[in-house]
């Protein structure tokens, strides 16, 4: 009887703790969600298939990594599984005026956005899922070492990666940006 009661407050502790974890780091189920889905239904589902994944692996997480990063390497998973899961021919752009809107009721009483965000987020939605997944850790100022961590790579190969990346990110602006003058 000591022992199942034992058992079930050391079920409750873990449980408590990934639920503080995943509050703490909700901006990266966010982060994801916005850069692998279309629409605020779709981008709620893969929000809680994210969750979902995350709760299911919590058992294998390893206590002295960082959270942030073994929560990013799952979530960016589950993100690139649902794009090609639900990647129709009709669905390969975003609907830029609703991710708009939320990104700036995200970023309430923040500067005014800069009008080369949609252009940003239009390039974005053609890349493939693993050059999402680098921009989206680049964004978020992960270190290249933990961007390596997080996608399996080497630091060289995420350095080489994101620098065409980037040049192709500049290009393709460009291009959408000569197309709307």
């Amino acid at each position: 009887m000591i022992e199942q009661a034992v058992t079930m407050q050391i079920a409750l502790d873990e449980e408590e703790t990934f639920l503080r974890r995943l509050e703490e780091h909700s901006g990266i189920i966010h982060k994801v969600a916005i850069g692998y889905a279309n629409g605020a239904a779709d981008r709620h589902d893969l929000k809680q298939e994210i969750t979902l994944q995350l709760w299911k692996s919590y058992p294998r997480y390893l206590p002295d990594r960082p959270f942030s990063t073994w929560m990013y390497r799952v979530a960016l998973n589950v993100g690139i599984s649902f794009l090609r899961r639900n990647a129709h021919p009709s669905r390969q752009t975003v609907p830029l005026d609703e991710m708009t809107h939320e990104l700036a009721d995200e970023r309430a009483g923040a500067a005014p956005q800069d009008e080369r965000i949609p252009l940003l987020q239009q390039v974005i939605a053609t890349l493939r899922p693993l050059d999402r997944a680098l921009l989206l850790l680049y964004f978020d100022d992960r270190s290249y070492r933990e961007i390596a961590s997080i996608l399996g790579l080497t630091e060289t190969n995420v350095a080489t990666k994101l620098s065409r990346l980037k040049d192709r990110v500049r290009q393709d602006i460009v291009r959408l940006n000569q197309g709307n003058v």
